[in-house]
């Protein structure tokens, strides 16, 4: 239905007066500060810890780092805004001491968390609720004047395992992120990322239609992002563990590319980083 029409998407990010190009994509590494994630290996909670795994992703050849201190797996519990803080605050404030030149991302749908963790030399808010959660994140975001990632998920990390039914998946999520987008641009966000929520209140077979259907996000002109990462559409799918995924989650990584995704956010840097080399070398 879109495959002939050409739409023109956003290609830079403003992030801390830094203009990322986004024409060719990117890598963000996940960097979990809880001790729930769905993956084990992911989890980083002792600080030494973290700075080596920022260092690594780093070198392997991240643009962006993600720090979340809120597991927002299926059926994750509930902590305070105080707990969240306590776990993620301090962490910014370390990375970006020691690393100056590394472009921050927090994971949090709290609007006072964003602010703090900004504050702190965050430079991106990456928000699984898409403003649902917290009715003063898109105002906080327009204020601070930062880069939003903008998710689709139904319900909460807690409820959503049981909200994944869609009469056309493709179409909701869609004109879902149509909507919030439509919001966040007349309140004065100029850069919004795009992220389908693969996993979040959708089944595999849903999160597949949106990764087959990836481009045709492209016509709200705004970057995607692709979190596929060890999930279980992936290892659920090939009946393995979820520490066996990665040649799974490389293959689902380079099917995003080439539907038209700007950044990949993963575990794995340096696997996606060589992934989008040779996309690029493909393409060229």
């Amino acid at each position: 239905m879109f495959k002939d029409t050409v739409f023109q998407k956003k290609t830079t990010l403003n992030a801390g007066g830094r203009l990322i190009d986004l024409s060719h994509p990117k890598v963000m590494g996940i960097i979990n500060l809880t001790p729930d994630s769905f993956y084990a290996s992911s989890r980083r909670q002792i600080m030494e810890d973290v700075l080596h795994q920022a260092e690594k992703m780093l070198n392997d050849g991240a643009s962006f780092l993600d720090l979340g201190a809120y597991s927002s797996r299926p059926g994750a519990s509930d902590i305070f805004e105080e707990e969240e803080a306590i776990r993620l605050i301090p962490v910014v404030e370390a990375i970006a001491s020691k690393f100056p030149e590394a472009v921050i991302s927090v994971d949090t749908f709290r609007a006072g968390i964003a602010e703090s963790a900004v504050n702190a030399g965050a430079h991106i808010i990456n928000d699984i609720s898409g403003g649902e959660l917290d009715k003063h994140m898109f105002e906080t975001v327009a204020r601070l004047q930062v880069p939003y990632i903008l998710m689709h998920m139904k319900g909460t990390p807690q409820t959503m395992k049981d909200l994944a039914v869609y009469d056309d998946v493709f179409t909701e999520v869609f004109t879902y992120l149509e909507k919030k987008h439509y919001q966040l641009k007349n309140l004065g966000v100029h850069d919004v990322v795009i992220d389908p929520g693969f996993g979040f209140a959708k089944t595999a077979g849903h999160s597949f239609t949106l990764l087959n259907r990836l481009r045709d996000f492209e016509m709200l002109g705004l970057p995607i992002l692709a979190g596929i990462s060890r999930k279980r559409m992936i290892y659920g799918t090939l009946d393995i563990p979820v520490e066996d995924a990665l040649n799974g989650t490389t293959v689902a990584n380079t099917i995003a590319l080439m539907n038209g995704a700007s950044i990949l956010r993963v575990h794995d840097v340096k696997q996606a980083v060589e992934a989008v080399k040779i996309f690029e070398a493909v393409k060229t």
